[in-house]
């Protein structure tokens, strides 16, 4: 394999009801349980209408400008992958478009997750696939390399290996590492238990809410 053009076919997946379950918890719930030091989610947007992403990385890095490899990395995905493209973040040249999305959706793709720029976003928002990028332009892409597929990639600031679990909603975008999806599952539904027994309380008027005051106190704060 040549660095720079490389293809590499084999990688991991995760167990389909840690998939299955990774899809159905908010993006917010999964960050906290990260440690909110994973990023992704200011730079990448949402630019389908509505839907929920989940599915597995199978990443791309290409250089700015070029979907060569993309188009490669199409023929190759399997059901429930998302296409994870590192383009360095460039909004110059628009890496998929309405013909890309139309081909990705009878491969069975989740979604797209892209750091650089797409085009016919009207196509887009009405198809539903999902897709978060960093921006939109009209300037279409070129063809020639070089390209990697499945290794591992940035995408706005956030690394992700292939086979890592893709989650999306209306907050932004996550990756969660293949070798931690089960735990931070855990503690994801853990979390969601508690915040729907506080909703409870709140809608019972029952919300003690005396541990504002003292963690203010225990700051030297007079309350």
């Amino acid at each position: 394999m040549t660095l720079g053009f490389r293809i590499i076919r084999d990688r991991p997946r995760p167990p389909e009801e840690v998939l299955a379950a990774s899809g159905r918890v908010p993006v917010a719930n999964i960050s906290d349980n990260m440690h909110r030091i994973f990023a992704g989610g200011p730079q990448l947007r949402p630019f389908h209408r509505s839907g929920r992403l989940c599915g597995v990385a199978l990443t791309v890095r290409t250089r700015p400008g070029d979907n060569a490899i993309v188009h490669k990395a199409l023929d190759l995905a399997q059901a429930g992958d998302v296409l994870v493209a590192d383009v360095g973040g460039d909004l110059t040249n628009a890496i998929i478009g309405e013909i890309m999305l139309a081909y990705a959706r009878m491969r069975s793709v989740a979604g797209f997750v892209i750091h650089g720029s797409v085009r016919d976003i009207a196509a887009i928002a009405e198809d539903g696939l999902p897709v978060y990028t960093r921006g939109a332009t009209h300037r279409g892409h070129y063809k020639h390399g070089p390209g990697e597929i499945n290794v591992p990639v940035s995408v706005g600031g956030m690394v992700v290996v292939p086979g890592d679990i893709l989650v999306g909603d209306e907050d932004g975008v996550l990756a969660v590492p293949l070798d931690q999806a089960e735990e931070i599952l855990a503690l994801t539904s853990a979390q969601q238990e508690r915040e729907a027994g506080i909703l409870c309380i709140i809608a019972e008027a029952t919300w003690d809410r005396a541990w504002i005051d003292q963690a203010l106190q225990d700051k030297g704060c007079e309350v």
